[in-house]
């Protein structure tokens, strides 16, 4: 069978795809104003920044700032108490734990390495961290400063949600993709989503609760790179499955502009997924405030082929 997800609000530029990519995400409660670049450019220490992004480096770590859905006016000191989140995001070892710290500069304790792998022990000890018993969490981004599309649209957003009740809403720095604004973040299993709309965003949530995914809206799991968050998304779409913890990509082959993607069930079903990358058309902003028109890259998913299990003799 072949399936090409497509986007009719786009252009038919599909969304599949065109997620952020990181296997575990690591998030610093940063109140106040955020600049294009926010570890180092915000009210967070910027020597303690840059040092957190050395730290974090060809780890599979992605580190991000947030802070409550509200007016962000200079708080002028620091809090005395933040909140810290680590998640990871890889099928069959996907965890999301909580701390707090008077001292951001703690997270320089962690073995980030580790962190990549999924290892949360250094988390625990270096934060006297724990499970996160709450919620899942809707990261919205609003980092007006990186796309002002952040927060003219993710911002009523985040604010819609907190008002309306929905627990573990936050603000969250870049997350990529600006023309898809506004963009949604969902831990623990780190599916991103586009032009969210509030009763969307409590579907998927509710969706987290149950261990289903909603597809509709869905950019990509951030555990993986592009060419597999578009093939695992075109095999739920293809078979129904909704199941969270379904599916994996196990084999990446090619490169640009074309990839080969096998993708397991873990019922032993499998699936070579054809994935094609090219220039989106007609040319577009590629975020609000580009001034010149761009042709952003796409995932598109030529094919879909269910492989034959091997039968014991």
């Amino acid at each position: 069978m072949s399936t090409c997800a497509t986007d009719s609000r786009n252009l038919g530029e599909p969304m599949p795809g065109t997620a952020a990519t990181a296997s575990t995400w690591l998030l610093l409660e940063q109140p106040g104003p955020w600049g294009a670049k926010a570890l180092t450019s915000s009210h967070l220490d910027p020597v303690l920044g840059r040092a957190l992004e050395a730290a974090a480096q060809d780890t599979g770590v992605r580190i991000a700032l947030i802070r409550r859905p509200g007016r962000h006016a200079d708080p002028g000191m620091p809090p005395p108490v933040r909140h810290v989140y680590a998640a990871h995001t890889t099928p069959g070892n996907v965890w999301l734990r909580t701390a707090t710290t008077t001292d951001p500069g703690r997270l320089l304790d962690l073995d980030f390495a580790a962190l990549g792998r999924g290892d949360h022990r250094t988390f625990d000890a270096a934060l006297r961290g724990g499970p996160h018993t709450g919620d899942p969490l809707a990261l919205v981004c609003t980092n007006g400063k990186r796309d002002r599309c952040c927060a003219l649209l993710g911002r009523p957003l985040a604010a819609e949600l907190a008002s309306s009740g929905v627990r573990g809403v936050w603000e969250v720095t870049h997350l990529g993709g600006h023309r898809f604004s506004p963009t949604v973040l969902v831990l623990p299993h780190g599916y991103v989503y586009g032009r969210a709309e509030a009763h969307t965003v409590k579907e998927v949530l509710h969706g987290v609760q149950e261990g289903r995914v909603v597809v509709d809206g869905c950019r990509g799991r951030s555990a993986w790179e592009r060419p597999g968050q578009a093939a695992e998304l075109a095999v739920r779409a293809a078979t129904g499955e909704d199941r969270a913890e379904a599916l994996d990509v196990v084999l990446t082959t090619g490169g640009a502009p074309r990839w080969e993607v096998t993708v397991a069930h873990t019922d032993g079903r499998h699936w070579r997924v054809v994935v094609a990358q090219s220039a989106s058309q007609p040319p577009r902003a590629e975020s609000c405030g580009a001034s010149v028109l761009g042709s952003p890259a796409r995932m598109d998913v030529v094919a879909v082929h269910e492989l034959a299990v091997a039968v014991a003799g």
